[in-house]
């Protein structure tokens, strides 16, 4: 990999580390709208073609193996998509960061197997000279 394609890449990382520092409120999981009937046979939502009371609006997402839920307000709806969306976006540049960091740590692997690789033509290690004891002894 060429230098310039290199800082290319690292000139990306910290646009997207930009990206993330800027990221807003964020929440997980689907917005699901719903409607139910009550139950009530006289109710208009017993009828076939009656639809049910609603929407309702509920939010579902997975932790520790469970699905769980929580009932959204119907004056939140927007802000809740919006703290979605922002998650989304979020998992989207953590993705590509990390992808991205991949990529520049062979690039420097491999920067570092060059470089060993040239050393070793040009001579490689010098030999080190062996340690010589002091010509007088120290009992003298």
């Amino acid at each position: 990999m060429s230098e310039r394609e290199v800082v290319e890449m690292e000139r990306r990382r910290e646009s997207i580390k930009a990206q993330l520092a800027a990221v807003g409120d964020l929440r997980r999981g689907s917005l699901v709208e719903r409607y139910r009937k009550c139950g009530k046979g006289n109710c208009c939502c017993a009828a076939e073609e009656g639809g049910g009371h609603g929407p309702s609006w509920s939010l579902t997402w997975r932790e520790d193996a469970r699905t769980r839920t929580k009932i959204i307000p119907a004056e939140a709806v927007e802000t809740t998509r919006a703290q979605i969306t922002e998650f989304r976006r979020f998992r989207r540049l953590s993705r590509e960061l990390i992808e991205l960091s991949e990529h520049l740590c062979d690039a420097r692997l491999e920067g570092t197997k060059a470089e060993a690789q040239a050393t070793a033509k040009k001579g490689g290690l010098k030999k080190r000279s062996r340690w010589r004891s002091a010509t007088r002894s120290a009992r003298s």
